[in-house]
C-alpha cells in the first residue's frame, strides 16, 4: 500500500469515529445573592461559555457572610456573587477574601472601582441599586390609602399591618435600610423611627426582596426594598409601584468577592472577569433584574431607577460596611426591634 493510500485509510478510518467531549476543567463553588432567576441565569450562560461545572447556592447577603465566616478554616466556597456591599466589605476586612485586581476593572464606573479601593481589592461593585419600597396599587386603592411618598408616611396609622421588610441580620437589603436611617436621621433618631414603623410591620422577612413580592401577590400593602426589585414585579405584570422617598435613601452597591483559600482559584477569576463584563452585565434584564450595571459599556435598562432622578444620600460604605460598626446596629436592632417585632 502506497503512502498516500495508507493516509487515506486511516483519514477515512478517523471520521468514522465521534470525538469525545473535552472534559471539564473542574468545578466552581458559588454563592449567589441575588434572586433566584438572575442566579440560574448566571450559571447557565457560565457554563455555556466554560468548560467548568458550577455548583451554585443561593442565600442572602447576610446568610453568605455568615457561611464565609463559619467555613474560614475549611473555605467550601469559591466566589461570592451579588448581594449589598457592605458584608462583603467586612467579609474583606475581616480577611475572608483575597486580592484580585481583574483586567475589567478600568472598564467599570467610579463607584465600582471605588468599592474595590475600599477593600484593598478585595471585593468589587457588579451593580448598584437605590433602596425604597415598592406597594400593591390596588390594594391602596381599595383601601383607600394615599400613596406613601415619604419614609415618614410608612408611619400612618392606617398602614398598621401593610409594611413588610426584612430582617437585618439575614438581608443585606435590610441592614442598608437601617444605616440609611441612621445616616439620615441620627442613629437615636433612625431606632425611634423603627420602633415606631414596627406597629405598621407584618413580617420581618428573611430575603431583602420578599417584602415585595408578598405585595405583588396581594399578601400585604407595601414592601421595603431596593426598586429595582419593586420594578421586576411590575414588569411582570403585577400592580406594583416603585417609590424613591423624599428625605433621601440609601443605596447598595452589589459585589463580588473570591474566597481566601478558594479550592478553585483560577475558575473563581475565569468568572469574575466574565462576570465585569458588559457582555454578561447588559443579559441581566433578561432575568428582570434593572439594576445599574458597574461596566460602563453595559446595556442600562430602560427601567431601571436612576441615581440623577433620586435623592441619595452619600451613604458612607467603609464605616456601615466595617465588622464593629455593623454587630453594633445589629445587637440594638435586636435589643430594641427584635424583641417587640409582632
Amino acid at each position: 500500500m502506497s503512502l498516500k493510500t495508507l493516509s487515506v485509510a486511516l483519514l477515512a478510518t478517523a471520521a468514522t469515529y465521534t470525538v469525545a467531549p473535552a472534559l471539564a476543567a473542574g468545578d466552581l463553588n458559588v454563592i449567589c445573592s441575588a434572586d433566584v432567576v438572575i442566579c440560574e441565569q448566571l450559571q447557565g450562560d457560565f457554563e455555556a461559555k466554560h468548560d467548568i461545572k458550577v455548583n451554585m447556592v443561593r442565600l442572602s447577603s447576610g446568610e453568605s457572610y455568615a457561611k464565609i465566616r463559619a467555613e474560614s478554616r475549611n473555605p467550601k466556597t469559591d466566589i461570592w456573587w451579588g448581594g449589598t456591599g457592605d458584608p462583603h466589605l467586612q467579609a474583606a476586612s475581616e480577611n475572608l477574601t483575597q486580592e484580585y485586581k481583574s483586567d475589567k476593572l478600568a472598564e467599570l464606573h467610579e463607584w465600582a472601582q471605588k468599592q474595590a479601593e475600599s477593600s484593598g481589592f478585595k471585593t468589587v461593585g457588579v451593580y448598584a441599586g437605590a433602596l425604597g419600597w415598592g406597594y400593591n396599587t390596588e390594594i391602596f386603592k381599595d383601601k383607600g390609602l394615599a400613596e406613601p411618598t415619604c419614609w415618614a408616611d410608612l408611619l400612618k396609622p392606617e398602614l398598621k399591618a401593610e409594611i413588610q421588610v426584612a430582617n437585618p441580620n439575614s438581608s443585606g437589603t435590610a441592614y442598608t435600610a437601617l444605616a440609611s436611617l441612621v445616616q439620615i436621621m441620627g442613629e437615636d433618631e433612625a431606632f425611634d423611627y423603627l420602633k415606631e414603623l414596627n406597629s405598621n410591620v407584618s413580617q420581618y422577612t428573611k430575603s431583602g426582596s420578599a417584602p415585595v413580592k408578598a405585595a405583588a401577590r396581594g399578601e400585604t400593602g407595601l414592601g421595603i426594598v431596593f426598586m429595582h426589585d419593586a420594578i421586576a414585579q411590575a414588569a411582570s405584570g403585577f400592580p406594583v409601584k416603585a417609590i424613591a422617598p423624599c428625605e433621601g435613601t440609601g443605596y447598595e452597591i452589589g459585589s463580588m468577592s473570591i474566597v481566601k483559600g478558594a479550592r478553585n482559584l483560577d475558575n473563581a477569576k475565569v468568572w469574575y472577569d466574565w462576570a465585569l463584563s458588559p457582555e454578561v452585565q447588559s443579559r441581566m434584564k433578561d432575568a428582570k433584574s434593572f439594576q445599574l450595571p458597574s461596566n460602563k459599556a453595559a446595556e442600562v435598562p430602560p427601567e431601571a431607577p436612576k441615581f440623577e432622578d433620586i435623592k441619595l444620600i452619600d451613604y458612607d460604605f467603609a464605616t456601615y460596611g466595617n465588622p464593629d460598626t455593623r454587630k453594633s446596629l445589629l445587637e440594638r436592632w435586636d435589643r430594641e426591634i427584635g424583641a417587640i417585632a409582632n
